[in-house]
């Protein structure tokens, strides 16, 4: 039997996660608050919305599998490091990635993307 997709945020160009089976894949999460203001306040902004996702999915961060991170500027590596550090689920970190790229608005410092187990 084929699993199905649950789709949530659902909209024209992409959908904000999809459940498929016991896997949550969740499209990039940039700053919805914070857009334009500091790396730190960035990546608390991307990291709640995470947590609100993972949570609609029935799922929460000591879950995640993977998580890529992009930064608009690799020397701010250390302020999101700091962020990411206090919440990451202690003994239960995920893969990650982390590198550097333009991201699609100058207002955007960091970019998150996981994938988490339900």
């Amino acid at each position: 039997m084929v699993a199905e997709i649950e789709r949530f945020g659902v909209g024209k160009r992409l959908t904000d996660f999809i459940v498929h089976g016991d896997t949550i894949h969740f499209s990039g999460y940039v700053a919805e608050e914070a857009a334009g203001k500091s790396v730190t306040e960035q990546t608390r902004d991307i990291l709640a919305q995470i947590d609100g996702s993972l949570g609609e999915a029935g799922s929460d961060k000591s879950k995640l599998i993977e998580a890529t991170i992009w930064l608009a500027d690799m020397a701010t590596f250390g302020e999101m490091n700091a962020v990411w550090d206090a919440w990451v689920a202690p003994g239960r970190p995920p893969t990650r990635a982390c590198v550097e790229a333009r991201l699609a608005s100058p207002q955007y410092a960091v970019e998150i993307r996981v994938l988490a187990a339900r």
